[in-house]
């Protein structure tokens, strides 16, 4: 059985790798730094409207001494519409001071290090694994949690034990971009209240699509 499974798995990514040929993160960044910072500010936020904040949010701050600099009131009207804006805020900072005290002002590389910043989960120390170093990763958001549900990969709504059966079923080479794939489809197709099963490519390699289309 756990063969049978592990087969589609990797079937549902191969299919939706057709389905979305040029998939990637969807924040924006161009250093490990811009692409933490992204990663805390996304927390029940979109990461379109993160992007839009960062554009401006980067060129004010350049650096963790920046961020660290800054007053909290400053940081938090800067960050304010990507919501939980004071836990945000203070976050980033904490996380910079740590970054200038412990680790030369550079994002580490080693995932425990990561998950060991203030403000840094699992999810975003994947998430910087995965798309700033290249280290194969699994970021659990919404997406990955609830379709990998429906998915019957898991019968769980814990993140790690989510994270840790998906790396069981998938080829190392595949965590990063599954975590991408399957953002995507729930943004497009695999919406959480209606999902659009009569579109939806992986449909037939799917125990909980819907039967009345």
């Amino acid at each position: 059985m756990a063969d049978n499974v592990k087969g589609r798995a990797l079937k549902i990514v191969q299919v939706l790798k057709k389905s979305y040929p040029d998939v990637k993160i969807a924040l924006d960044f161009e250093t490990p730094f811009q692409l933490l910072v992204a990663t805390i500010l996304s927390a029940q936020c979109t990461d379109a409207r993160v992007n839009i904040v960062t554009k401006d949010l980067f060129k004010k701050y350049k650096s963790p001494v920046d961020f660290a600099r800054v007053s909290t009131e400053e940081l938090e009207k800067d960050v304010f519409s990507t919501g939980f804006y004071r836990q945000k805020a203070k976050s980033i900072k904490s996380c910079c001071l740590a970054l200038i005290e412990n680790h030369e002002s550079m994002v580490p590389k080693d995932f425990d290090l990561l998950t060991k910043l203030p403000g840094v989960g699992r999810k975003t120390a994947s998430v910087i694994a995965g798309n700033a170093f290249g280290i194969p990763a699994i970021a659990v958001d919404t997406h990955v949690k609830r379709i990998s549900n429906l998915l019957n990969f898991v019968d769980s709504e814990d993140p790690e034990k989510i994270e840790f059966r998906l790396k069981e079923l998938l080829p190392e080479k595949e965590w990063t971009i599954f975590s991408h794939l399957i953002a995507t489809h729930g943004r497009n197709v695999c919406f959480a209240r209606k999902p659009k099963c009569d579109i939806c490519s992986i449909a037939d390699l799917c125990p909980s699509r819907r039967e009345d289309l």
